[in-house]
């Protein structure tokens, strides 16, 4: 695969001939020689995207599903390579890895369906109250569309961004992060195989000049960024320069509240998935745990034999469950965290130290305060807060209580209580006694400082199209 920028259909090396090295978490050594976009290289894929717009606004919607189905179905059959990449680019586990491809190969899938939808939706009358008069409805690309993805989801967050746009009628300039670019280059490859019209998918890995750039670019009509809040405030910051419609994925402190009713084994292991899985690196971990304290000490307990049971470690070698932080940098970030725990004397069930590499061990603290800052901090880590709760007011004012309103975990036999503490919980997407499951057909994002607008689903499209009306007398 080539280790080059794609810009108009073309693999090119950047024009100031720098590089990035990405590195295999597990065993820290580099994995390949990247090249890193510059402003210079936005800029000329920004020039292309433009080109490429305006024949590709024009295609149909079944046109552009033939190409959303040509990349689900290349990336179907590269499967287990792109398995394989995953592991060595972000120290996943293999199942974590084949769920992240199955996710990015059922999002374009999904969105090849939406896109066929949108012909038939083209030009609908509208019912007016004057007869006198008809109007109809289109909706049209909002035109070039700037994607940053994060290092966490290679590829699941850049379908989730790529499908959607180019569905719509957008052509696109994606930067990858510099931490995992490789994944996201194979789309180049996929656009060639199918016959991608060139400029209508350009990759610019870069360091955070190239994303500077591309929010800058006044050539861009929509910015989408999924990342750490910090940056988040830059890309919004670029996009409000220019009055431009802005989607914005940052961060969470999302709860899981265990009921006195719930199955406690079940309960472990949906405690479990939900912040350990990609060794917590996830917006959504449910890294805050309420239990009812009726069953707290029980549930500590089955809790503790379970996380240290976890297996951690390079996932190429051996069982894992648990892989390594994906970078050193954010390696150094979660001991910070496990040193302000010892500075806060919090009360550690487990874990609380680093492992091999850039391994950190699964780690609980208990009856955190709230404000502690590893109660209320997104910490992007293996690292579970636990706090009691006497009733279900008392749950949902502590589950609430957060700068964030991402996600959110019920569990409970009760299913009518846990009905009602979802509808109550300020969070845009909430698991009922599950794992963290997300369908290409549901909505992901949230409110507070987790963001602004809602990918997958039909709101995905809508937020790449501009909503047109025609009025006219009849």
């Amino acid at each position: 695969m080539p280790h080059l920028l794609y810009i108009d259909g073309q693999w090119q090396p950047a024009a100031s001939g720098a590089t990035l090295c990405p590195i295999n978490p597990s065993t820290r050594e580099p994995l390949a020689e990247v090249a890193a976009a510059g402003a210079a290289d936005v800029a000329r894929a920004v020039a292309a995207a433009q080109r490429a717009f305006a024949d590709w606004r024009r295609t149909s919607g079944a046109e552009r599903a033939v190409y959303l189905r040509g990349f689900a179905e290349q990336l179907a059959a590269r499967r287990a390579a792109l398995v394989e990449l995953q592991m060595r680019a972000s120290g996943k586990p293999r199942l974590e890895a084949d769920i992240d491809i199955g996710d990015a190969i059922a999002t374009f899938a999904y969105y090849a369906e939406l896109a066929e939808g949108l012909d038939a939706r083209q030009n609908a009358e509208v019912a007016l109250p004057d007869a006198g008069f008809r109007a109809q409805t289109r909706f049209e690309p909002v035109g070039v569309a700037a994607l940053i993805v994060p290092w966490n989801f290679p590829l699941v967050t850049s379908a989730w961004k790529v499908a959607p746009a180019l569905a719509a009628g957008c052509t696109v300039v994606l930067k990858p992060s510099e931490i995992t670019p490789l994944i996201e280059l194979l789309l180049g490859e996929v656009a060639d195989a199918i016959g991608l019209p060139a400029g209508v998918l350009n990759l610019v890995p870069g360091l955070s000049e190239a994303g500077a750039a591309l929010a800058a670019h006044p050539g861009i009509a929509k910015l989408s960024f999924t990342g750490s809040n910090a940056v988040g405030r830059k890309v919004m910051q670029a996009a409000a320069e220019r009055t431009l419609p802005v989607g914005l994925e940052l961060g969470g402190k999302s709860p899981i509240l265990v009921f006195a009713d719930s199955d406690l084994d079940d309960a472990v292991q949906w405690i479990i998935a939900g912040v350990y899985w990609n060794a917590g690196q996830m917006c959504s971990a449910t890294s805050r745990l309420l239990v009812e304290a009726s069953i707290a000490d029980e549930l500590l307990a089955r809790l503790k034999v379970a996380v240290e049971a976890l297996r951690v470690g390079d996932p190429l070698v051996g069982e894992t469950d648990m892989g390594p932080m994906t970078s050193e940098a954010q390696f150094r970030k979660v001991q910070d965290y496990l040193a302000i725990a010892r500075d806060e004397r919090l009360v550690c069930l487990t874990g609380g130290e680093t492992g091999v590499g850039w391994c950190i061990q699964p780690t609980v603290y208990v009856d955190v305060p709230l404000d502690s800052r590893l109660w209320r901090e997104e910490i992007f880590g293996p690292v579970l807060c636990v706090r009691r709760f006497a009733d279900e007011a008392e749950a949902l004012r502590l589950a609430n209580d957060s700068d964030f309103a991402l996600a959110a975990s019920v569990v409970s036999a009760d299913l009518e209580r846990a009905q009602r503490v979802a509808e109550r919980l300020e969070a845009g997407h909430v698991w009922l006694n599950s794992p963290q499951v997300v369908f290409p057909q549901t909505s992901w994002g949230g409110g507070k400082r987790s963001g602004i607008g809602r990918e997958l689903g039909p709101w995905g499209l809508s937020a790449f199209l501009d909503v047109k009306h025609i009025t006219a007398p009849r």
